[in-house]
């Protein structure tokens, strides 16, 4: 089965954001800390610490709705796609899949799939297309998503007739 999700699905999922909200646990608590070890009396300013607060709740919301909803990886298995998210497996045909969105000028890089039948995921399924290095390649249609849409078009076309 060739793997149609990016590799990197698991560095965005579970690596960054502990990289992230590691980062901005340093920034607020670093001040607080600093006057303990300087020697100094005054801390920060408390919009500071309402600054670091809202940074992370903002970051948590956009992370939500651009990172956590990812499944971990997406199969192609000829007819069907192998979904996995975690220890749970689905296998959805082609010919259930209503339409397929690509939203390339994202980062990650989304695939969003509508599904005809609402699945253990939900009725849309979305996982990060595999990340190409060239710096041209924003600008084109990914090879692998475009060749799905070719693939779930004919298959929606075969169950019509």
């Amino acid at each position: 089965m060739q793997r149609l999700s990016s590799r990197m699905t698991f560095f965005y999922k579970r690596v960054f954001p502990v990289i992230w909200f590691g980062f901005l646990a340093l920034f607020v608590a670093g001040p607080f800390l600093a006057p303990a070890v300087g020697g100094s009396v005054s801390g920060p300013p408390p919009v500071f610490l309402l600054f670091g607060f809202a940074m992370a709740i903002f970051s948590f919301f956009i992370m939500k709705k651009l990172i956590f909803d990812l499944v971990d990886e997406v199969l192609d298995a000829g007819d069907a796609l192998v979904i996995r998210n975690g220890d749970r497996e689905e296998r959805v045909a082609l010919s259930d899949i209503v339409n397929v969105s690509y939203a390339q000028l994202t980062n990650p890089p989304r695939v969003t799939l509508s599904l005809r039948n609402p699945t253990q995921f939900g009725d849309r399924v979305t996982f990060c297309a595999p990340v190409r290095l060239s710096p041209l390649a924003v600008f084109s249609p990914n090879p692998a998503i475009d060749e799905l849409i070719k693939r779930v078009d004919a298959a929606r076309q075969k169950g019509r007739r």
